[in-house]
């Protein structure tokens, strides 16, 4: 596909207005089809945007085949779960040909991980008082797709137990509440090496909500680029304009490639596709610059 001004790249990351690298669909725990999703993001005016489902590419030919006739480059990727240092990070990988070596067999696993993590978490907050826990979020999934975190949140609102989903992720399921199980997950440098065999790009996810200091951040980042990773994101949906300035420097200082993304799940909510804090001007190169990613972006 010849280059034109609708599938035009910017070469900055402040003029990506039409680009977003970080969404969900039904396919894990978003709230729309595939399909949906791309006819929301070509009415929002997007014009490139990445799949990243939880632990999973099953949406991406959906989407694909959705944004084809919309003349809108659907990116295949995933979000991928995992532990550093006891702490659950998410990484996503950026897959322009595909799922391939080792990544075929650690979906596999991951799948696997998340059946057993939500058996966890099942049990954990049956004791809190939700009642067929497992049951209840499977019916807030309503498909048989691996159950996440969102799921037994929208169970516990369904049930009375919390008025809406930030107060179960805040009482019962964020970062060191019962429900956070981590247990289960690869490390770090595992789930690089999946996304670097599959020829693709690791990006580290809103590396912003973890609650690191500064200095953590950076040995996060350090441990991060040792493994392979070659990128992250500088803008993960609505976030402080300092706290991102001084992200851009500690990823500039390493030489990483910079993306963004909204990390939509549903509509109604604040965030939607395209929809993030206005990024900082930066000399860091946008990750649709890495040579591995220039074909997929213009082509697909």
């Amino acid at each position: 596909m010849p280059m034109t001004l609708s599938n035009r790249l910017p070469d900055t990351l402040t003029d990506a207005r039409h680009i977003d690298l970080h969404m969900h669909s039904t396919a894990s725990d978003g709230a729309l089809s595939p399909a949906e999703l791309v006819a929301l993001c070509h009415q929002r005016g997007l014009t490139h945007m990445a799949l990243t489902d939880h632990d999973t590419v099953a949406g991406v030919e959906e989407a694909r085949s959705a944004a084809e006739p919309l003349g809108m480059v659907v990116l295949a990727a995933t979000e991928l779960s995992c532990q550093w240092r006891g702490i659950n990070i998410h990484v996503v990988g950026l897959l322009p040909d595909g799922v391939q070596g080792a990544l075929i067999e650690g979906l596999v696993r991951q799948s696997e991980a998340r059946r057993t993590r939500a058996e966890e978490i099942a049990r954990r907050l049956e004791r809190i008082g939700l009642a067929d826990a497992l049951t209840r979020a499977r019916e807030q999934a309503g498909t048989e797709r691996p159950l996440g975190r969102p799921d037994f949140a929208r169970a516990l609102v369904d049930a009375g137990l919390v008025p809406d989903m930030a107060s179960a992720f805040k009482k019962h399921l964020g970062a060191g509440k019962r429900g956070d199980v981590k247990m289960h997950w690869p490390y770090l440098s595992e789930v690089v090496e999946w996304i670097c065999s599959a020829s693709g790009v690791a990006v580290m996810a809103h590396p912003l909500q973890y609650g690191l200091t500064r200095r953590k951040r950076g040995q996060l980042l350090n441990d991060f680029m040792a493994a392979g990773g070659e990128a992250c994101e500088l803008v993960n949906g609505f976030q402080n304009p300092d706290v991102t300035r001084d992200l851009a420097r500690q990823l500039d200082d390493r030489g990483l490639f910079g993306s963004l993304g909204s990390d939509f799940h549903y509509p109604g909510g604040p965030i939607a596709p395209g929809t993030m804090s206005p990024l900082p001007r930066t000399s860091l190169p946008p990750v649709w610059t890495h040579p591995t990613l220039l074909d997929a972006m213009v082509s697909r």
